[in-house]
């Protein structure tokens, strides 16, 4: 049997690691066949190093034939191009959780996956636990938030951002919905969207963003709860590789006889 026909949709830090996993040989039942990028230069370097073809549209990239395509680049590219992903029977790996945000995008991408015999598998970025969350949220979840902590500079050009944050410790930046937070930071709070799926529903977590100066990386508290039953997390990581690694997980884990 060959190899699994992989394209990566995504061509910076994140799509980098992706390709260093895979030339280190963490992702030896795959082939990357292709890479997609918004800057052909970046491309070019990815295409390079993984020794694959560079496509310059969707539609390109596609005619490739994967079997996954891994998305590793922003909340457009998944609007963009999920339909036409799965459209064409090839499986997806969503890093950029924050597109299904939207409840109607998210029953539209779910029905074609369906209607195609393709899945959709959501990487777990820097967060972690949907096992367990899911288990509780069919037990009956009850209750479910979700705390995160960064720097003041990670909230820097978006609309949470005030001068105040860089010297005041542990101001709270943000509180609301998991949905209400994507719209203000649709690339820095993917997160709470796939824990959000995962418990009771992007418009029902109640999610909050403390500003400490000083702090590095970051660091997500969520706790869930259901009759008879409490999941109290914290997945702390000080770089975004750990994104990109759990994109790796994923098609490690769908390519092995042994899934966790």
């Amino acid at each position: 049997m060959g190899k699994t026909r992989l394209a990566v949709i995504g061509c910076g830090m994140l799509g980098n690691v992706l390709v260093d996993a895979y030339n280190q040989g963490l992702l030896e039942d795959y082939e990357i066949v292709a890479v997609l990028g918004r800057t052909p230069e970046k491309a070019q370097a990815l295409a390079e190093k993984a020794n694959c073809a560079v496509a310059g549209d969707i539609n390109e990239l596609l005619s490739f034939k994967p079997d996954y395509v891994a998305e590793m680049a922003s909340v457009e590219s998944v609007r963009d191009n999920a339909i036409p992903i799965l459209r064409s029977g090839a499986n997806f790996v969503v890093l950029s959780i924050g597109a299904f945000a939207d409840k109607d995008f998210y029953e539209e991408v779910a029905a074609t996956a369906k209607e195609h015999n393709a899945k959709v598998h959501i990487a777990s970025g820097a967060v972690g636990g949907f096992d367990v969350l899911r288990t509780i949220s069919l037990m009956g979840c009850s209750r479910a938030y979700m705390e995160g902590h960064k720097n003041p500079k990670a909230l820097q050009n978006t609309p949470l951002f005030t001068e105040d944050l860089m010297t005041t410790e542990d101001a709270v930046a943000f509180e609301g919905t998991a949905k209400e937070a994507i719209a203000f930071l649709p690339t820095k709070v993917n997160v709470s969207i796939a824990t959000a799926l995962a418990t009771v529903g992007p418009e029902n977590l109640q999610f909050s963003i403390t500003s400490t100066p000083g702090f590095v990386g970051d660091d997500h508290h969520i706790v869930a709860e259901g009759p008879g039953v409490k999941a109290d997390l914290d997945i702390y990581s000080s770089t975004a590789e750990i994104a990109a690694y759990s994109v790796v997980a994923v098609l490690q884990n769908v390519a092995s006889p042994v899934m966790f």
